[in-house]
């Protein structure tokens, strides 16, 4: 039987923050919008920027230069050395990458940006919460079936889904967008996306140096590998602040 498949996930800070705090995000921290790739736009971003999470156009250049970069992982020409740390899960679901995309970040930051049942205002542990315990020991494909018959997740995602700004198109629209997360772990640079099979290591990062090197590094790349195409988006989970 083939995977099922979701309507897309709309890339705007108020449904991701929604449909983050549905499932656990601490209100101390928030996703907001990087308007641009410029260092003017990204002073804009709240600073000690904990992830970001990508739209990007898909080309033939940039599944081109995905193949590529695969074959040169298999053949070791291209060092891959992923931590253990990394928590990371394939995407099977049809149109589920904004939510993996959400989940990569969240996961790989979970020890800082959880609510906790230790809170006064948690009754319960949260979903992100409850997820993270049933898939800790699981294969990144083991993850991917534990989201395709996830009844209660697919129901989140709806309901984020139906409270974006566009028009949401039909199941059967052909959507040439995908979403990945950029995070910081154990002091490097990490591209999360379900498509592929595993982890992209982009070297060690300083901290504080997640947003800057998520865009030299990686954002510049697919925008090279765009065709021409302005269908980009991105956002930044990062701790509120009264200066922004």
């Amino acid at each position: 039987m083939s995977p099922p498949k979701w309507l897309p996930l709309e890339s705007n800070p108020t449904v991701l923050n929604d449909f983050s705090y549905s499932l656990g995000l601490s209100t101390k921290f928030s996703w907001s919008d990087i308007f641009g790739f410029d260092d003017d736009m990204l002073a804009m971003v709240p600073p000690n920027v904990k992830a970001v999470v990508l739209l990007f156009p898909i080309t033939e250049k940039s599944e081109l230069y995905q193949k590529e970069e695969r074959e040169k992982i298999e053949s070791n020409e291209r060092e891959n050395v992923v931590s253990e740390n990394v928590y990371y899960m394939k995407q099977t679901v049809g149109n589920a990458c904004g939510t993996i995309g959400v989940f990569h970040a969240i996961m790989n930051n979970r020890e800082d940006v959880l609510n906790t049942t230790s809170d006064e205002t948690v009754e319960k542990k949260s979903y992100f919460q409850t997820f993270f315990e049933k898939t800790k020991d699981m294969t990144p494909d083991e993850r991917a079936k534990f989201v395709e018959t996830d009844t209660d997740l697919e129901a989140y995602h709806a309901t984020a889904v139906n409270a974006g700004d566009t028009t949401v198109p039909s199941l059967d629209a052909k959507i040439d967008l995908h979403f990945i997360a950029l995070v910081e772990r154990d002091g490097r640079l990490y591209e999360l996306d379900g498509r592929k099979q595993t982890a992209i290591d982009h070297g060690n990062i300083d901290r504080g140096e997640l947003l800057k090197a998520s865009v030299e590094r990686v954002i510049k790349g697919f925008m090279e590998r765009a065709d021409g195409s302005i269908h980009f988006g991105a956002c930044a989970l990062a701790e509120n602040s009264e200066l922004f």
